[in-house]
């Protein structure tokens, strides 16, 4: 970019590789010169924690108000009930009132890790756009806000066309997502003074289409900026792992989980993630992305411990490394691992160890776990797991038993007491 911000936020953004694309850079970057701009990201509440996939956009939502602004987390009490199609191969399952906000509360968890919220001119809100949507007048919207949208145009975005070129259904419901999403700014804007929505790429239709509307209807400049969607050095979708999504919430998955997911980024990513997970500065990543052989896995280390101590605290990232330092350096057990407790009646008639397998999360089925065997990829107690047929009683529980899954996922089983 040619272009060098003027603003602190959108120099962080540039400068660690936040930023995708922006509706108007010059003229945002100006208005960001103010302090106190508020600025927002919307979260669906599909879910009971957010996962590694949105920590690029807290993290960004985080650098708005360390430079001086204001963010705004909005939960899609309202929208979620719609479900958005953007890039999807088909119709997101209905939730129900109840479902929704159980999920709401346990995604509101992990952004006081991250944000500050309170009264003050740079404390964060958040906020549900059902306190605007659940009391719309059918008729009235239509007349009021859908006159502004034009079908032809919305069937030319993208995330609408990728769904009806693969001859896939779009529901009228669907249909209605961004108009909702675009609705959610102007009212943000009307009540708030928000001035900037950023989110994913994959969002630039439905970011649009919100300025298009504030326009018409309040003739108010307001912007959009996106972030890349990540993909790893090996062309994975950042977040997903072999066991599944990682999540951001501890009872969803352990801090030691979380942490290792970190240990074990791609050497070619250590730099990258640094700029995008960390606060370290910049120089400092990109010295720590340049390392090779045995200093790439210290680097790797530090990555893990400063991104875990955001999400989960200091002690978190403390207690990972020493359970990971004792599992792997000196082939102990480690208080912190994943742990499987059996109990009697699970283990009554004796209970097969490709069983004990899947249920500890060290595969997702029986094949895949008899495969891991049969590829000596699996241990007991540091010891090679040959046997796909043995069968574990309580003789054999009477003291934890470490099952591994290659060298990097670990797992205790015990009996519980």
């Amino acid at each position: 970019m040619t272009y060098h911000p003027k603003s602190d936020f959108l120099n962080v953004m540039s400068t660690r590789g936040f930023l995708a694309d922006c509706t108007d850079f010059q003229s945002l970057d100006d208005a960001l010169l103010k302090p106190g701009v508020p600025a927002y990201i919307g979260y669906d509440a599909t879910a009971k924690s957010l996962h590694v996939g949105h920590l690029l956009n807290i993290m960004m939502l985080r650098w708005l108000q360390k430079t001086g602004h204001k963010p705004i987390t909005l939960m899609g009490g309202g929208t979620t009930k719609v479900g958005d199609p953007s890039f999807r191969a088909d119709e997101r399952p209905l939730l129900g009132p109840e479902q929704i906000q159980e999920n709401i509360d346990g995604m509101q968890q992990v952004f006081a890790k991250y944000l500050t919220y309170g009264d003050g001119a740079t404390d964060a809100l958040m906020l549900n756009n059902a306190e605007w949507l659940d009391g719309l007048n059918y008729l009235d919207f239509l007349r009021d806000i859908g006159r502004h949208f034009s079908v032809n145009r919305m069937l030319a975005f993208e995330s609408v066309k990728s769904r009806l070129d693969r001859e896939q259904s779009l529901s009228f419901l669907e249909f209605n997502y961004m108009i909702l999403q675009a609705y959610d700014f102007l009212e943000l804007n009307r009540r708030y003074d928000c001035v900037l929505q950023m989110g994913g790429s994959d969002q630039w239709g439905n970011i649009v289409n919100g300025i298009d509307l504030t326009r018409r209807v309040l003739d108010h400049q307001i912007f959009g900026l996106t972030s890349p969607l990540l993909t790893t050095s090996d062309g994975r979708k950042m977040g997903k792992s072999q066991g599944g999504a990682i999540w951001l919430n501890a009872d969803m998955l352990s801090p030691y989980e979380f942490w290792q997911f970190w240990r074990n980024t791609t050497d070619a990513d250590v730099g990258r993630f640094a700029k995008l997970f960390t606060e370290l500065p910049v120089d400092e990543c990109d010295r720590l992305g340049a390392l090779e052989g045995s200093e790439i896995n210290a680097a790797k280390i530090i990555l893990a411990n400063e991104v875990t101590t955001l999400c989960h605290g200091a002690d978190a990232a403390k207690a990972a490394e020493a359970t990971a330092r004792e599992v792997f350096e000196k082939g102990g057990v480690g208080d912190d691992l994943p742990t499987l407790a059996l109990t009697r009646a699970d283990i009554s008639d004796g209970i097969s160890i490709v069983q004990v397998i899947v249920r500890a999360g060290l595969a997702k089925t029986g094949k895949e776990a008899k495969r891991l065997i049969a590829e000596n990829g699996a241990r007991i107690d540091d010891a090679p797991l040959t046997d796909a047929g043995l069968m574990l009683d309580a003789k054999a529980l009477e003291n934890p038993i470490k099952l591994s899954a290659g060298k990097k996922r670990h797992a205790l089983v015990t009996l519980a007491s």
